[in-house]
């Protein structure tokens, strides 16, 4: 599932495989650019924004000059691959929806959801509302906690998925850092005494992880259980044995419902 973390390494590989080359060949299999040809651009950098990623590019052609940006969503599907020129693809072709190919590589974007070019001046259309990136330069962990603040009576759980008041925080991280916190799921931001502490951690976390080919929140890469609750429902508790819950998390402040797993005795919900 991407979240900070994996789009993060993502956004490493690409900037690793094409920055410095000139697009030999582009094409896009999406209605909003179909027929759009970025060939001759060259790739300056590969960043990530969050779970947002985005393919900065110079142009100069007597068509399209200046620098261009092509913006793209993993959402919970997408995913992006690279192969050697020729070089059969590991999956479906008609799922592909950008290819992007250099001399010496071909990077194709299977099922992505959001795809967007737009002059780089101009990415704060795509990015501008997202919160402190986790992983990014921009991190703020004063403004973060008080973006969480901002809707005092608003669950923690769903609050931690918000993009707009902290960006990277997925599904897994959420469960991982309420169970770290000892925290219920549907505690309300303004109840959290530490609320500060969480949010270090949420970054500690992401941090630790964002160098790993697998996400682990319990200890060592080769833990044999990566995560304390996530995906464990059931399963005894890491800490004091009893079963880990699911309940299905939303909210009035317009979070859809998702799994969130947790463990009822480690995190009790205060009356």
């Amino acid at each position: 599932m991407p979240e900070g973390d994996s789009v993060y390494r993502l956004a490493r590989r690409l900037h690793s495989a094409l920055a410095g080359a000139d697009l030999t060949r582009t094409e896009f299999r999406v209605p909003q650019l179909a027929g759009t040809d970025l060939s001759g651009c060259r790739v300056i950098q590969v960043v990530a924004r969050g779970k947002h990623l985005l393919i900065r590019l110079k142009a100069d052609r007597p068509d399209i000059s200046g620098q261009l940006s092509l913006h793209s969503h993993l959402m919970m599907e997408g995913r992006w691959d690279l192969y050697a020129p020729g070089q059969r693809w590991k999956r479906p072709a008609h799922t592909a929806r950008m290819v992007l190919e250099t001399a010496t590589m071909v990077a194709v974007a299977f099922e992505i959801q959001q795809l967007r070019l737009l002059p780089t001046d101009q990415e704060h259309e795509v990015v501008g509302h997202l919160g402190p990136d986790l992983l990014g330069p921009d991190w703020d962990a004063h403004l973060a906690t008080g973006n969480l603040l901002r809707e005092p009576q608003r669950p923690l759980g769903t609050a931690l998925l918000d993009q707009r008041l902290l960006a990277g925080v997925g599904n897994i991280y959420r469960c991982e850092i309420l169970f770290l916190a000892r925290l219920h799921p549907e505690t309300p931001c303004a109840q959290v005494e530490n609320l500060d502490t969480v949010v270090s951690l949420a970054h500690r976390l992401l941090q630790l992880n964002k160098d790993r080919t697998r996400r682990v929140t319990t200890g060592l890469a080769h833990s044999r259980e990566p995560f304390w609750v996530y995906g464990r429902t059931g399963k005894p508790c890491l800490r004091c044995s009893t079963p880990i819950r699911q309940i299905a998390l939303g909210d009035d402040f317009g979070a859809t419902e998702r799994d969130c797993y947790y463990c009822p005795a480690c995190q009790k919900l205060e009356e």
